[in-house]
């Protein structure tokens, strides 16, 4: 009988968060309707010549709001990739001076994950449970925007558990790939990066796995995952509450990467470590962002693969169109030998999930959907240890699969002792990449985001563990950059004949069952620019060069309609 309480509770929270959706969006008749050629210019316009005119006087925010709450419902009709709808409430912020209109950011709309908590709006995490949690005030991000000008107007969708490269859950349903509905946008911020390609502005993420990178790769817009302690993160809900481990980190999206550098450099410029705790007060270096926008000559070292997963033929062949690019522009290019980015795979997905997955498990109700990939990693914490030893020795000595049998031998959850021994592993891992960046003094790496395009729906089940691309910068907390370069291809992007999934390991095979460049045909592909811990300044004017050296090749943005 409980239990079945527990599913009519979830059924009516999920219902009375869609209803209260529906209702919001069936209220803003004044923003449905053509684009005008005022939309399609702001749209157009760098942020920065928004906020002089803003400024100025010639632009009224509440044009600004007009433009990108129209951009927002027709983003929500293709993707349904918003969350809470805050519009009407933003037009009353634009005018009661609750947004300092003399900011940095002067009439900007900014759209949030909906874990962000903004006063008087639920931060549901895609759990039922979570519905009504709403705030009595702004957290310290959202404070942070409306000082520098910034309107906040929509908040947007993300998985359930936030541990997945999709965005579903049952409280808000499925968001979709801009470019092709049976593919997902991202994950776990994909709600955003759906947006930002249909024509929204600026957003903000997090990023504990690729998080922002991955939805960057799958949607063609552009991210930058800052180290810890840069970019704010106070006032916001999560899954996973005291995971530090591999910590989360809150960063910025955006759909050009002229807005993605002006945004940065103004959020860091409005001293947030008076925001939040936990950023260090370190300031904006204009010396260090010029050194590198002026630089003749980059070593480039190229990571063509992690070890784990190979590049599928469309994400090889973006990584070697940008390679190209900059040996064209004068670069040079370093093949590297980096510390095993598998042991990073290895210790980030312990860390992660070292309370044996019952963090995220405690919010859910009976019935309630759970992510594929996710239910795959409890799926397995679950077994019996001596089940899974067996399968471990299958794996290992029957399947002769290294890989895989390395990552389930002690999937099991960890007592302190053994998370202590992990986080030791972590920094003297970290010790090793530190000399050896050192050693071989490249300016950045170059690497694939993930080694296919979006994922097809529910593909998470299969394809859960290949993340080393992303995941192995957030094991080493360093600073990197997606730029989208180009589309899969059909012709040009299908696995050789002579291909054979079942000659790879568990993590590969269950990535390249969902490769197929027939069916992916037109979906975005990115590349990821690394550098070291607290490079923002340094990875914004590289990811600006890296772009130039694409030159009339680089990527075409999705226009609005």
């Amino acid at each position: 009988m409980v239990f079945f309480l527990d599913y009519i509770h979830h059924r009516r929270d999920c219902k009375f968060k869609q209803d209260e959706r529906a209702e919001r969006l069936r209220a803003l008749t004044r923003y449905r309707g053509p684009f005008t050629a005022l939309d399609r210019e702001i749209v157009d316009k760098p942020i920065e010549e928004l906020v002089q005119d803003v400024h100025k006087g010639e632009l009224q925010p509440a044009d600004l709001l007009s433009t990108y709450a129209k951009v927002a419902l027709k983003a929500h009709e293709k993707t349904n990739c918003l969350t809470e709808v805050m519009i009407s409430a933003a037009e009353g912020w634009v005018h009661d001076g609750s947004i300092n209109m003399k900011g940095p950011l002067a009439g900007i709309p900014v759209s949030l994950k909906d874990t962000i908590n903004v006063g008087g709006f639920d931060s549901t995490v895609g759990f039922s449970s979570f519905v009504g949690n709403k705030q009595t005030q702004d957290g310290g991000v959202v404070r942070l925007l409306k000082d520098a000008g910034a309107v906040p107007y929509v908040k947007t969708n993300m998985p359930i558990t936030l541990l997945s490269f999709e965005s579903t859950n049952d409280v808000w349903g499925r968001c979709t790939n801009p470019f092709n509905i049976k593919y997902s946008p991202g994950g776990s911020t994909g709600g955003e990066a759906a947006l930002l390609a249909l024509g929204g502005r600026i957003g903000i993420g997090s990023d504990v796995a690729g998080s922002v990178r991955a939805p960057a790769h799958f949607s063609g817009i552009y991210s930058l995952r800052c180290s810890t302690g840069r970019w704010p993160k106070a006032g916001f809900a999560t899954s996973m509450p005291g995971q530090e481990g591999i910590p989360s980190v809150y960063s910025p999206m955006s759909r050009t990467l002229n807005d993605l550098t002006y945004f940065t450099r103004s959020m860091i410029g409005m001293q947030p470590w008076k925001y939040d705790h936990s950023v260090h007060p370190l300031a904006w270096r204009p010396e260090v962002e010029n050194e590198y926008a002026t630089k003749s000559k980059f070593r480039v070292g190229v990571m063509r693969t992690d070890g784990v997963v190979d590049p599928s033929p469309a994400c090889l062949r973006a990584l070697e169109k940008t390679e190209a690019a900059l040996r064209s522009a004068g670069h040079e290019i370093v093949e590297i030998d980096p510390p095993s980015p598998y042991e990073a795979l290895y210790l980030g997905a312990h860390l992660l999930n070292a309370d044996g997955c019952q963090m995220f498990k405690s919010f859910f109700r009976f019935g309630e959907w759970n992510d594929e990939g996710a239910h795959q990693m409890d799926w397995l914490m679950r077994l019996p240890r001596p089940f899974k030893y067996v399968y471990y020795l299958w794996v290992k000595y029957v399947r002769r699969d290294d890989i895989w049998a390395g990552l389930v031998r002690n999937w099991h959850q960890k007592t302190a002792y053994e998370n202590w021994q992990l986080v030791a592993q972590r920094e003297a891992y970290r010790g090793r990449w530190f000399d050896w960046w050192n050693s071989v003094d490249v300016d950045f790496l170059l690497t694939p985001p993930n080694a296919t395009p979006a994922v097809p729906h529910d593909g998470m089940k299969e394809a859960v563990s290949s993340c080393g691309y992303t995941f192995l910068f957030n094991v080493l907390d360093y600073t990197c950059g997606c730029i989208p370069v180009t589309h899969v291809d059909k012709g040009l992007d299908k696995l050789p004949p002579t291909f054979n999934i079942k000659k790879l390991n568990g993590v590969a095979q269950g990535a390249y069952k969902l490769y197929d460049a027939e069916a992916m045909h037109g979906l975005p592909v990115g590349i990821q620019v690394v550098g070291r811990r607290l490079e923002e300044e340094k990875m914004l004017a590289i990811m600006k060069r890296v772009e130039d050296a694409l030159g009339k090749d680089k990527y075409r943005l999705l226009g609005i309609d």
